[in-house]
């Protein structure tokens, strides 16, 4: 199922949304323009800055005498890095759709501390179930997996147009907000379960389910706890 649009109205403007995807877009400009002069340099690039579960185990466990702050910044600078241009539309598509109206619901500050906070979330999962990859993980989707965490509990019984395949037709229908969520979480889950022991000693690229998994959770906790903006009806 692909969401088109939500029929949830917001009264104020989005300017953190409008910022992470401008920003997460001019990222990806760069490591095309990276990617164009050497691919090996775009590869460096990844490694650095994306996440590496094993190396990021062995600096904070101590095997490592590298500082901390190198597995602690991959962790948010990763938020902002994309793997292809299927990956960054797809992410910044549902950011869009969703992430408007949790901004309008904490307020811009908040939003931000939630959104990086989700995605902090989705790391840790991460790492705690690929201990062993040396595969660097990019992607905003974990931070906005909290995105669509805390939609699915302020807002399930709004209208989201979806794209829902049938065989070989496309269809469009208006679901409930929790449908397209929890089933998009349940797919998660399922998909991270049934790789969970290839995952301990995963060598390969793939979907980091669980980082969705802990993402979604993540904020679906965090929304609980954040209190509401004080003026949500001002621009």
């Amino acid at each position: 199922m692909i969401p088109i649009r939500d029929d949830t109205p917001r009264f104020s403007t989005p300017f953190i949304t409008y910022f992470l995807i401008i920003a997460n877009v001019l990222v990806f400009i760069y490591e095309l323009m990276i990617g164009a002069q050497s691919e090996a340099a775009l590869n460096s690039l990844i490694s650095e800055f994306g996440i590496v579960p094993r190396v990021d185990v062995a600096i904070l466990t101590g095997s490592t005498h590298i500082s901390p702050a190198a597995a602690i910044i991959p962790i948010f600078t990763s938020m902002f890095l994309h793997g292809s241009w299927i990956h960054i539309i797809g992410n910044m598509w549902v950011l869009w759709i969703f992430g408007d109206n949790i901004e309008d619901y904490l307020g811009h500050f908040k939003y931000l501390i939630f959104y990086l906070a989700s995605g902090l979330g989705a790391a840790l999962l991460h790492i705690a179930l690929n201990i062993n990859s040396r595969m660097p993980s990019v992607g905003a989707s974990g931070a906005i997996a909290g995105v669509m965490g805390a939609y699915f509990i302020l807002y399930p019984k709004a209208r989201v147009l979806t794209v829902v395949p049938l065989i070989v037709f496309f269809t469009f229908w208006h679901l409930p907000a929790w449908i397209v969520l929890g089933y998009w979480f349940l797919v998660q889950f399922l998909s991270g379960a049934a790789t969970a022991i290839a995952a301990t000693t995963q060598t390969t690229g793939g979907v980091a389910f669980w980082a969705h998994v802990g993402g979604f959770v993540t904020g679906i906790v965090l929304i609980k706890i954040l209190p509401p903006r004080l003026r949500r009806f001002s621009r």
